[in-house]
């Protein structure tokens, strides 16, 4: 090996260092601290660049490379804050790995050290940082007699933050050496900040999203989404609100379109579960077999066109919630299967042999009569006493005409977002809503009003819209005091005052005082509305 070649080795070890070079460097004229400064900054350079290249955890990686600083090159103290949304600049991390008072510490433009760095985006080099009229230590980090370093992280040309570090000798001569190594670093420091603020950007925006979205569902599927201000439904609101607390297996009984879903909805999205996945199956619309791959998944080649494995609802709702509607219909060989997953909280994939234990909170929904079914021997009594823990009964709609003018309000919001326009509902078309038994309940009711909202011109529903039976309406009995469903839809905020007060006029005969009444107005005050409402008082 030639004389350059031994050389190269020595000064090329396996660690990457520069250890050796320094000996064989001649001392000319004093320059030897400055020699030596270079190489342990070139060894320093490369333990940070290795450092920043091995992890993306931020707050872990600067940490590391303030204590390289401080081991290697001689830099204490290091300390790097950043800019934050308002302008401000806070200490978000030091050598120490105590984080506690300094990294709360925030400065404003022009305060301070570190303010100045801020306000005049410019590296600052004081000899003795105590002698400083700016130095104000409000991290406590700083020795008073030694320099201070200070100097700006740029992230893709915008200021982003300050590097700040204290050379641990006094009258440092080399200082400006230290200054213009410590701007390599910031340098080097930038990419990772830049990286991070980004990741943390989005990890904010994510997080925002998320909790929009949680609170979008919850108000969408919550209680918000039932309406209902009857006897009966308040207490239904009641059972709901206690047994979303729990996991007690939940059975939803009512007639078709009573709102069994919602229910289920309100139960999970309330619960301790909510954070968890509410996976829903309908168990009357698919057959025995499909049936039980999607309940419980399949192995790959369990069956033709089983190309992979497949997770079943079961799986998918670990953690949260499964939804059975309908689970009236299955038949009994496959109420053995569901009774076992009830009861033992584990299952087998079709085609599969390994036991799958789930943690998964079980609500059923049926319109039909089980205590029937079971008498018949069409539902297994285990499975139903296993999923009758707490059943709910939803009323019909029939059984709770004064929830009709809520819900009427209710859909036709829904109905008008959907058509983009305001829709609204008159007096005798309510009225003849009202009488009627609605044998398909709520869902019933919604395609009534739907139909009439796209035959109505401007926006306007009223009684020859409104499609329904005229032998099935009921006679409207004088209601209790207080109760009567018209007269609270009239009071009800949402509707704006003109229309209250002219569907209060209709339904008095556009008898003023009448009107009034309705309102819990006197005439006068009545009179008053109509003059600067301008309502056009009809003649009967």
């Amino acid at each position: 090996m030639s004389p350059v070649d031994s050389k190269a080795a020595d000064n090329n070890p396996a660690d990457g260092s520069f250890s050796g070079v320094v000996d064989d460097m001649p001392c000319q004229n004093g320059r030897c601290e400055a020699h030596t400064l270079r190489f342990v900054q070139m060894n320093t350079l490369y333990s940070v660049s290795q450092v920043l290249s091995r992890s993306l955890n931020y707050r872990e990686t600067i940490r590391e490379v303030l204590r390289i600083l401080e081991e290697e090159a001689g830099l204490t103290r290091g300390l790097v804050s950043v800019i934050e949304p308002d302008g401000s600049l806070l200490v978000q991390l030091t050598q120490t790995a105590d984080a506690s008072a300094p990294e709360a510490v925030r400065y404003q433009s022009g305060e301070g050290i570190m303010g100045f760095v801020l306000e005049r985006n410019r590296p600052l080099v004081l000899p003795r940082v105590g002698d400083d009229a700016r130095f104000i230590n409000k991290t406590g980090l700083y020795d008073p007699a030694l320099p201070v370093i200070a100097v700006p992280v740029r992230a893709a040309g915008n200021l982003a933050g300050v590097l700040a570090a204290q050379p641990e000798m006094e009258n440092d001569p080399l200082l400006e050496e230290h200054a213009r190594f410590l701007e390599m670093i910031a340098n080097l420091v930038s990419q990772s900040l830049q990286l991070s603020l980004q990741v943390e950007q989005e990890k904010r925006s994510m997080q925002e999203e998320r909790d929009n979205l949680r609170r979008t569902v919850r108000h969408q599927h919550g209680f918000d989404s039932i309406v209902g201000r009857s006897a009966a439904m308040r207490r239904i609101f009641e059972q709901v609100r206690l047994v979303s607390k729990w996991n007690t297996t939940v059975l939803i009984r009512g007639e078709t379109g009573t709102g069994k879903e919602l229910i289920a909805n309100a139960i999970h999205y309330n619960s301790p579960r909510a954070r968890g996945p509410l996976v829903k199956l309908n168990c009357a619309a698919l057959p025995e077999n499909l049936l039980e791959s999607e309940l419980f998944g399949h192995e790959r080649g369990s069956f033709t066109g089983a190309v992979g494995s497949r997770k079943g609802r079961f799986e998918q709702a670990d953690g949260g919630t499964l939804f059975l509607d309908e689970i009236g219909e299955i038949s009994p060989a496959f109420q053995a299967k569901l009774l076992r997953v009830l009861q033992e909280g584990e299952f087998e994939r079709v085609g599969g042999n390994r036991s799958i234990k789930v943690d998964v909170r079980i609500i059923a929904a049926t319109h039909r009569d089980l205590e029937t079914a079971v008498a018949k021997g069409d539902f297994r009594e285990d499975l139903f006493y296993r999923l009758n823990v707490m059943p709910l009964y939803l009323p019909p709609l029939r059984e709770r005409p004064e929830d009709i003018p809520d819900i009427c309000q209710h859909l036709l919001r829904k109905i008008g977002n959907e058509q983009k326009r305001r829709l609204t509902l008159d007096n005798p078309a309510l009225r003849n809503l009202a009488q009627y038994d609605w044998p398909g309940n709520v869902r019933e009711l919604e395609n009534c009003l739907e139909r009439a909202a796209v035959l109505s011109e401007n926006g306007s529903i009223h009684s020859a819209l409104i499609r329904i039976p005229r032998t099935a309406l009921r006679p409207a009995a004088p209601p209790p005091s207080g109760t009567d469903p018209i007269t609270d839809a009239l009071l009800d905020e949402t509707i704006s005052e003109r229309e209250r007060i002219i569907g209060a006029l209709e339904q008095a005969g556009w008898v003023q005082a009448k009107a009034a009444r309705l309102l819990n107005m006197t005439p006068r005050q009545i009179a008053y509305r109509i003059q600067t409402l301008n309502i056009l008082m009809r003649q009967i």
